[in-house]
């Protein structure tokens, strides 16, 4: 097949996020598939920037074609970035008789998060006789209406509405990152017989080969905790409002009086207040580490005796979630404490760990003492069990696999 996937946030490991769309289109050329990813200039997930030479960049990355669409910078979630969102789609519409006709499509993939790129990849099925695909990652305009406040008449939530409804009656098949959301896509105009649910992955090999030694602060910070018989608890990722890390430090003071730390590795707008907070309480088994490279954090997980993952109540997440990070925490075959109220549960499913109510500090300190209850062995069973269930149903081979089942089952 020749696939055009358009995913306006695509990376790559050389540039950065999002990783998703690289790691399929690299399966897909295994297996003698063609693959073109459309995608923005400038996104607030990469480290950096492409290097530009006109209105669109043509580059090959291992392989896999990258045609860059030169957008506006922007800064936060303001009027900078929904000017890139349009900048992007008018500019790809612009170009979808030029993409049919020169690639010439068995597939198109709408794949950007927010769904207006539909109209275009639609354009460019059409003029090629391919088949069309919408891929949901968030619930678009669901996801700033419920977790931004906007209201359901603001302009934007009004023209995301009709493009999601656009999307979900137009495309022959809707791949979903979210289990529960099948309802509300029907609600919405899809067809029966068109969801189909493709999580998050992760790329094995690459897993495997990016580990390296844990910058020397680090290594010392755990041996010394491990030296003094600590149980530790270990979180990397980011300190935002949505991870809800307050719960972790009034469960740290609820276990002042147990041999338990916690170890907090990364950054974001939330990180200096909860370090105030933990000064203020006077703890002594919460430390606070600067990001590392990713190569790192694997190694800083496989040190931990449990990992925690949280997130904030959010009525959003019934549609459920696929964190990324979760299935980082499971390959590292380390058991889990969950705090997330989700349509799914990863944790539960795959019986690698304890999943409580978010942002309850109690819950998490009783959670942290029951695993402190279990022998080493049993702890390294749930890590086990962890680790098979993303080798069962999560690598990026099973996942390809599956994306391309969906697309020879499309009418």
């Amino acid at each position: 097949m020749n696939i055009v996937l358009i995913n306006h946030y695509a990376g790559s490991p050389a540039y950065g996020m999002e990783f998703r769309p690289y790691y399929l289109a690299r399966e897909w050329m295994k297996n003698n598939h063609q693959v073109t990813i459309v995608t923005a200039s400038f996104s607030h997930l990469r480290n950096r920037a492409p290097h530009l030479a006109g209105t669109v960049t043509d580059e090959i990355i291992d392989g896999i074609r990258y045609l860059w669409i030169k957008t506006p910078a922007y800064d936060g979630n303001g009027v900078a970035r929904a000017l890139n969102m349009f900048a992007f789609t008018s500019r790809l519409y612009l170009l979808r008789s030029k993409l049919a006709l020169e690639i010439r499509p068995d597939v198109v993939i709408a794949s950007s998060t927010y769904p207006l790129d539909i109209y275009a990849a639609r354009a460019i099925a059409k003029k090629s006789g391919a088949k069309l695909v919408f891929e949901v990652h968030d619930l678009w305009p669901l996801s700033p209406m419920e977790l931004g406040g906007m209201s359901r008449y603001h302009p934007f939530v009004l023209v995301m509405q009709a493009a999601e409804n656009y999307a979900y009656r137009h495309a022959d098949k809707v791949v979903s990152m979210l289990p529960k959301a099948e309802g509300h896509m029907r609600d919405h105009g899809m067809a029966s017989g068109k969801f189909v649910y493709i999580p998050n992955g992760i790329d094995v090999a690459e897993w495997e080969r990016e580990k390296t030694p844990l910058p020397q602060v680090y290594a010392e910070l755990i041996a010394q905790l491990k030296g003094e018989r600590r149980f530790i608890i270990g979180y990397a990722g980011a300190h935002g409002l949505a991870n809800a890390l307050g719960t972790v430090v009034d469960a740290a003071s609820l276990l002042s009086g147990a041999p338990v730390d916690f170890v907090l590795v990364g950054q974001g707008p939330e990180k200096d207040g909860l370090m105030k907070r933990v000064a203020q309480l006077g703890l002594r088994n919460v430390h606070f580490l600067p990001s590392i490279p990713r190569g790192s954090i694997l190694a800083l997980l496989d040190a931990m005796d449990v990992l925690y993952i949280g997130l904030q109540k959010q009525p959003l997440f019934r549609f459920g979630v696929s964190p990324n990070k979760l299935i980082d925490y499971m390959m590292a075959g380390v058991p889990v404490i969950q705090a997330i109220a989700a349509g799914n549960d990863l944790v539960s499913e795959s019986g690698c760990g304890i999943t409580i109510p978010p942002e309850d500090s109690q819950a998490l300190a009783d959670a942290v003492r029951e695993m402190m209850g279990k022998t080493p062995a049993e702890r390294v069973s749930l890590g086990k069990m962890g680790r098979a269930y993303v080798l069962a149903h999560h690598t990026y081979q099973i996942l390809a696999t599956r994306f391309e089942k969906a697309i020879t089952e499309c009418n």
